[in-house]
């Protein structure tokens, strides 16, 4: 994407750089009371119709919640900084990338503690970043420091942008080593909390069946195949798992009918 100094039209190749918004405060009472200037900055970046904005930390990165603009409070309420971006703000986010690109390739070769000074080196930029989190918590997974892998799922499941589509690969890494991990109830509320964000990913309600299977609760389980299937009659996974419950007669007597009717109807559809 083109980097670009100043709000573009409809027609443009989109909006991306660093722009400020002021906000006058008073400070003191009485007749001490003087008003202050205060400047924040904001990654601004256009993706389709939608206008992100995200504040930048004392690194120079762009961190912390974002929320949508539209175009007119843009140009209303946002002032452009291209210069501050092209040179501050532009090295200090692709130096980011290429450490926490260096570090994924250290994962990947099983280098974990090479991996792990990499991702650090991230997160003392940006505490918050999503690939630096979910690296080094898969790291520790890895070399079973599980204590340390449950500080990062604390963390991780705090931040909403976690569980944004982009992150999807690794989202759902994360989950998988969770369970693998015999980190059930951790695994139980990362799926609940990803839910909140997407209640409709038939994909979502199979993982966390998955997860309560494996810590007994097998009505929770069947529950959640049950919304999977009626979001998607025949996915595939959700079907075989059913299946499987069926045959080691694990569903209750009064969802076996239930049951039967799901599987009745994926094979209809498929």
């Amino acid at each position: 994407m083109q980097d670009q100094s100043a709000p573009q039209n409809k027609t443009g190749a989109g909006v991306r750089g660093v722009f400020s918004t002021q906000e006058i405060r008073k400070v003191g009472t009485g007749t001490t009371t003087r008003k202050t200037v205060q400047k924040t900055f904001w990654f601004v970046e256009q993706q389709g119709d939608e206008i992100i904005c995200q504040p930048l930390n004392p690194n120079y990165v762009p961190s912390g919640p974002k929320r949508k603009v539209s175009m007119d409070e843009l140009i209303a309420k946002f002032s452009p900084e291209p210069e501050f971006y092209q040179m501050s703000v532009y090295p200090k986010m692709r130096e980011l990338n290429q450490t926490v690109n260096k570090a994924d390739g250290h994962r990947d070769k099983g280098e974990t503690f090479a991996a792990e000074y990499e991702y650090s080196r991230a997160l003392k930029v940006d505490e918050e970043n999503v690939r630096a989190n979910f690296g080094i918590g898969l790291t520790y997974m890895e070399r079973g420091e599980l204590e340390k892998a449950e500080n990062i799922f604390e963390r991780l499941v705090k931040l909403e942008s976690a569980f944004e589509p982009e992150h999807k690969h690794l989202f759902n890494e994360f989950g998988i080593n969770l369970r693998k991990s015999k980190m059930l109830s951790q695994a139980v509320e990362y799926y609940q909390r990803a839910l909140q964000l997407s209640e409709n990913d038939e994909n979502l309600h199979t993982n966390l069946a998955r997860a309560l299977f494996e810590t007994k609760d097998i009505d929770g389980c069947i529950q959640h195949l049950f919304r999977a299937l009626e979001l998607s009659p025949t996915h595939e996974i959700s079907l075989k798992f059913l299946k499987w419950l069926l045959d080691k007669n694990l569903v209750p007597q009064d969802k076996t009918e239930l049951a039967n009717q799901a599987l009745a109807i994926g094979v209809e559809f498929e």
